[in-house]
């Protein structure tokens, strides 16, 4: 299997992005460079700390994104090669539309 124990899914998880580059700079050309292989859902990316370099790309179908992963793996982007693997679980705009999403509950500080 490509990424490890993951299955197959619609979302894949990228890694080794350039931080430099601005959130939306990052999703506007995430959405260009995949949309080559087909219908896109969704493109999350996040400015955290812990998230900084990261985003999520959600396809319309699983061969799409078992395309993608093959395809693009160490494709250099903005100056580094992005890793790319399945995600580990359901993107929230999947479960929002097949009915079981369910909002995580916000850590208390």
């Amino acid at each position: 299997m490509l990424s490890g124990d993951v299955p197959p899914n619609q979302t894949i998880y990228i890694k080794n992005l350039n931080e430099k580059v601005e959130k939306d700079e990052v999703k506007r050309s995430l959405y260009a460079l995949f949309s080559q292989y087909g219908r896109i859902l969704d493109v999350v990316t996040l400015k955290t700390a812990k998230l900084r370099g990261q985003a999520w790309v959600v396809f319309s179908e699983v061969t799409i994104a078992s395309n993608a992963v093959r395809s693009m793996q160490n494709f250099p982007f903005y100056d580094k090669p992005m890793r790319i693997q399945f995600a580990k679980t359901k993107s929230d705009c999947l479960a929002k539309a097949e009915g079981t999403f369910v909002p995580n509950e916000k850590k208390k500080k």
